[in-house]
């Protein structure tokens, strides 16, 4: 853009071409206030009443009864948010085309995936690489399992899932999501803001390192080809237990930790002993989050589990 000032002219002088500045991209739609899947929906329920499992100190062994709670969160790490990101859009975000490596299994798009849409690890990443967007308006979670994007806008992915997050309803049986238990992502995600409040009001994703061939609901597919009953089921879910002392825990990190009594942690993946997932945010405190450290696979149990789907 070419700008002349009236003193500039009057000497005779040369325009100077300049460049207006690019508008600042508009900030993403704030998260609702609302509850992530109605009430009465498995990752929102109270289970801090519910009977041990009685296999609960094999299964507990299996994932790693010596292993520490692993915060797989925080600010940074390696270079990249640490943790699972995502991203909210409204409800006018273009659609963009998403091929799947497992279409059989995926819900096809096309996906309201902003070109910034954060992957998790980074842009070179070379790990699970999901995108998670949640479209603030019509209320959908829309999520994505080693996700690329390609020229043009669109995307290429190992699986892709579509949740209802004002629904109970379930993949198929039988069927992937973008993690390997069937499950949606986002509400199993410790995030800065629920502790900020004060408060988280759901179950927590976390991973075992080998697990059985086997699901429990609302997990809806298994990723191994173990058939030991003492494995893990994917679906599993393990609580904090209650004589646990957890007043000596930094505030924030006693938030995390009253919810894992009350609502406990669910299996979703394949990953390492009693890593729990959280979302990055630069206001956590990672010395505070490591804490959680001192606690230890031992100091869960599981509850009971009914409806344990063997394939």
């Amino acid at each position: 853009m070419r700008r002349c000032f009236a003193a500039t002219l009057a000497l005779g002088l040369a325009c100077r071409a300049t460049t207006s500045p690019p508008a600042s991209p508009a900030p993403p739609p704030p998260l609702p206030a609302r509850s992530v899947f109605p009430a009465d929906n498995a990752w929102n329920r109270d289970i801090s009443a519910d009977s041990v499992d009685p296999k609960s100190d094999s299964l507990i062994a299996r994932c790693g009864g010596s292993a520490s709670l692993h915060p797989d969160f925080g600010t940074v790490y390696g270079g990249a948010p640490w943790g699972i990101p995502f991203i909210t859009v409204s409800g006018s975000e273009q659609r963009v085309p998403v091929s799947f490596a497992y279409a059989d299994e995926s819900d096809p798009g096309p996906y309201p995936i902003p070109p910034d849409a954060p992957i998790e690890g980074g842009p070179s990443a070379s790990g699970d690489r999901h995108v998670l967007v949640v479209d603030v308006d019509n209320w959908k979670l829309y999520e994505l399992f080693d996700a690329h994007p390609v020229t043009g806008g669109a995307w290429t992915a190992g699986s892709g899932a579509i949740f209802d997050l004002a629904s109970n309803a379930l993949r198929p049986d039988g069927w992937t999501s973008a993690d390997a238990a069937g499950l949606p992502i986002f509400p199993g995600l410790a995030r800065y803001a629920e502790v900020a409040a004060g408060r988280i009001a759901h179950a927590l994703r976390f991973t075992c390192p080998v697990t059985r061939r086997a699901y429990v609901p609302p997990a809806r597919h298994f990723a191994s080809t173990q058939t030991d009953s003492f494995l893990p089921p994917m679906g599993m879910r393990a609580r904090l237990k209650a004589g646990v002392d957890i007043s000596g825990f930094p505030a924030d990190v006693q938030v995390i930790l009253t919810a894992l009594k009350t609502y406990g942690m669910m299996l979703a993946d394949n990953g390492g002993p009693f890593f729990v997932s959280g979302a990055p945010d630069p206001g956590w405190n990672d010395a505070n989050i490591d804490t959680m450290k001192r606690l230890h696979g031992t100091d869960f149990e599981v509850v009971r589990m009914t409806g344990v789907v063997v394939r």
